[in-house]
């Protein structure tokens, strides 16, 4: 089959998409960037490097690149018409815009009835305070966009939090507050892909932050039938199909559903548990887009 993936062209995971393609799959690299719709008698065309991306069997997106409100919501509308005219796009823009949302994300989840950390989500400096003070003076701001801990802070001072909220005003940032949850060290990273799920456990001895990013070790994590429950539900609240799932696991006993990430690296995955990721995730895609022509 042949496949598009939105990624920088220096990226590792396209790379490894590439190299776990071979001769069974052609996996060429297109632009976020470099998008560019065509409407006009003879229909829609949306093109990246001049390159019509209904050629391909699928669309993997790997990347989501900053950008304009008008630029993020153009690649979005963009690819959502690309999905509705036929073509494969994985994860769907709708659940790639549900998850990268972390106001959002947080709503889908307690919808399902999946355990999350109190959050409170906020615009202004009195009630971002007021946040700090009703969930207990022990919380942790995150940007509503972002991931790999980049931007996460834990606050425990007033005069701390008042500073930290005041700069956040100033850049007319939504202010995401959420309660510290105390832990043992460590979280679960789950992948989902598809009907399968793996899993890794992240420790980290040196820094509350569990992120492979932030210097944790990782170590290989069974997968029972209940934490593959708790995967698929957390992905299928944001519409993944295809998601890193964050399980943080509380010194009393709890256990909450941090993130859903619908651009999920596998890196460090896939050299804990020895395991050929890219390959699995171009067979998935693969199925998907078979289905989807069949159907």
């Amino acid at each position: 089959m042949k496949f598009a993936v939105l990624a920088a062209s220096d990226s590792w995971y396209f790379r490894d998409l590439a190299r776990a393609g071979g001769t069974r799959h052609q996996v060429e690299v297109r632009s976020f960037s470099e998008l560019s719709a065509t409407i006009g008698p003879s229909g829609h065309r949306l093109a990246s490097g001049g390159n019509d991306l209904s050629d391909f069997d699928a669309v993997i997106v790997r990347t989501m690149p900053p950008g304009s409100l008008e630029q993020v919501v153009f690649r979005m509308d963009a690819l959502g018409r690309l999905e509705a005219a036929g073509t494969t796009v994985v994860n769907s823009p709708r659940s790639l815009e549900a998850a990268v949302d972390k106001y959002l994300s947080s709503m889908k989840l307690a919808d399902a009835e999946l355990a999350t950390p109190r959050t409170i989500v906020c615009q202004t400096i009195d009630d971002a305070m007021l946040a700090f003070a009703e969930l207990g003076r022990d919380v942790v701001i995150k940007p509503l966009f972002g991931g790999e801990g980049r931007g996460i802070t834990r606050l425990t001072d007033e005069n701390l939090a008042l500073r930290a909220f005041s700069m956040l005003a100033q850049f007319n940032a939504v202010i995401y507050v959420q309660e510290f949850v105390e832990h043992c060290g460590y979280d679960i990273r789950l992948f989902v892909l598809g009907s399968r799920v793996f899993g890794m456990k992240r420790v980290n001895v040196a820094d509350w932050r569990t992120n492979v990013a932030r210097g944790a070790s990782t170590e290989p994590f069974e997968v029972d039938d209940r934490y593959a429950h708790l995967a698929r539900s957390a992905a299928k609240a944001v519409g993944a199909q295809i998601a890193g799932i964050d399980i943080l696991p509380a010194r009393d006993g709890r256990e909450f559903v941090l993130e859903v990430n619908a651009v999920p690296g596998w890196k460090a995955l896939a050299r804990t548990i020895q395991t050929d990721i890219a390959a699995l995730l171009l067979d998935t895609v693969a199925d998907m887009a078979r289905r989807r022509k069949e159907a």
